[in-house]
């Protein structure tokens, strides 16, 4: 299995899920001279409280940061949306790791926000389940300035080198890993990673934010495997972009 990687293990499991060649699939290529302009799309608002971070973590296919969920919440979407937690794809080299991607564009990188409809739903794994129960951020890394913010997190992330490690990860305002301009994209998709559902409103920042070489190379020390087993670095943990099938993406601004 030395030579496995995310991305070739979630192809081949993808059978197992049904759901995966569905109408409202995520990630997808973003045009920008297909979107529409949307004058009724309320700017992006996010509120996050610095104190409500938890753990960072390592859960075999991405290093995620969970929060408390308690009254955090992004617009621009009607109902209150709280942060669950938030997660990074990235690639083997700098030509390749978003998800998403921009004119057949990829980023090096690129970070989840994942939030859940607290106002209509009981718990997370219930708003998972429902067609209007997430709504993740996406917002697109690109290698130039160390980024100030990023540090800490990439800092700590020789704790979580193996799968299945967790360390606290306490007062991170994730406010800080967002760019200065909040135009956006959206459109109806679903979850990256099994078990694929089609539960996510999705909020793609248009500007992305910068990191250094040495801060990306950080991600790529991380390992899909535990302590345990043969070695198998962390890196093409991304999902390419698939058929939009007739949806529309709708842009915050004017192009």
């Amino acid at each position: 299995m030395a030579n496995l990687d995310w991305l070739y293990f979630l192809t081949c499991h993808l059978s197992l899920y049904p759901v995966a060649q569905g109408n409202c699939q995520s990630p997808i290529d973003i045009i920008p001279a297909q979107a529409i302009y949307d004058p009724c799309l309320k700017p992006l608002s996010i509120s996050y409280r610095s104190g409500s971070s938890l753990d960072i973590s390592n859960n075999g296919h991405s290093v995620m940061v969970d929060f408390k969920d308690m009254d955090d919440k992004t617009g621009p979407l009607e109902s209150s949306y709280r942060l669950k937690q938030f997660h990074f794809h990235w690639g083997a080299s700098d030509d390749s790791g978003s998800e998403h991607t921009i004119n057949g564009k990829s980023f090096p990188c690129e970070l989840h926000l994942v939030h859940w409809n607290a106002k209509k739903y009981m718990t997370f794994a219930d708003a998972v389940e429902a067609t209007d129960g997430l709504a993740v951020t996406g917002v697109f890394l690109e290698i130039g300035y160390e980024h100030a913010s990023m540090n800490r997190l990439t800092d700590a992330l020789y704790m979580v080198k193996y799968k299945g490690t967790k360390a606290q990860f306490k007062s991170f305002n994730p406010t800080s890993l967002l760019p200065p301009c909040l135009d956006y994209w959206t459109y109806p998709g679903s979850l990256t990673t099994p078990p694929l559902n089609e539960s996510v409103t999705w909020i793609v920042l248009k500007e992305a934010i910068q990191i250094s070489d040495k801060q990306m190379e950080k991600f790529r020390t991380l390992l899909f495997t535990t302590e345990e087993e043969e070695r198998i670095q962390m890196v093409n943990n991304f999902r390419p972009p698939q058929p939009l099938k007739g949806r529309v993406v709708r842009a915050s601004f004017k192009a």
